[in-house]
């Protein structure tokens, strides 16, 4: 199965994400990025945009998009594997990822509060105009969502993420709900 954890910067996809690699056994899915590298990042998956367009030319691509001033880019060899994996998607690209890969499964992860989301948003060390760009965005990207039932309407499932230790064990619970329900599936068809 593959899995995308959908939200605004600050939310907790990437926490999320590991939680559900520690404690439900998914794989993360890379994200080859162009953008400028951030302190404790792993440079094996930075690369140049040059580099990124010919991985896509050469086929071993499965999907990229520009966001941030960068290239975002998903190798096909995990994004079609036959494991349980999980990546965090950018919000807009979600009606592309609906043709690349029309099983996917959707967590859009809502703040119970706004301003969590942004104080998390302004730990991260940015410069003070990519702070602002990126504060910025969660306002436009938080209006969208709520205000656009046909761009809500493409996400399988939506929680609501309290920053405590309930709701990382409602996010591992749900996620097991589905694939409970996967497997399910698999038998009946």
């Amino acid at each position: 199965m593959l899995l995308a954890l959908v939200g605004v910067t600050g939310v907790g996809k990437t926490f999320f994400m590991n939680q559900i690699c520690d404690k439900l056994n998914f794989k993360k899915v890379n994200t080859i990025r162009t953008r400028p590298m951030r302190a404790g990042e792993n440079p094996k998956y930075f690369m140049t945009d040059k580099e990124l367009n010919k991985m896509y030319d050469d086929g071993e691509i499965a999907y990229k998009f520009n966001v941030f001033g960068g290239q975002y880019g998903y190798k096909k060899e995990e994004i079609f594997s036959n494991e349980n994996m999980v990546f965090e998607m950018h919000y807009t690209t979600i009606f592309d990822w609906k043709k690349v890969k029309s099983d996917i499964k959707t967590i859009y992860i809502l703040p119970t509060d706004l301003e969590i989301a942004k104080n998390e948003a302004k730990k991260r060390n940015l410069s003070k105009e990519k702070e602002i760009e990126r504060l910025n965005e969660i306002d436009e990207h938080y209006n969208r969502i709520m205000t656009d039932e046909n761009l809500r309407s493409q996400f399988d499932y939506f929680f609501y993420n309290n920053y405590d230790k309930e709701s990382e064990e409602k996010l591992l619970k749900l996620v097991t709900d589905i694939l409970e329900n996967e497997e399910k599936s698999k038998v009946l068809s």
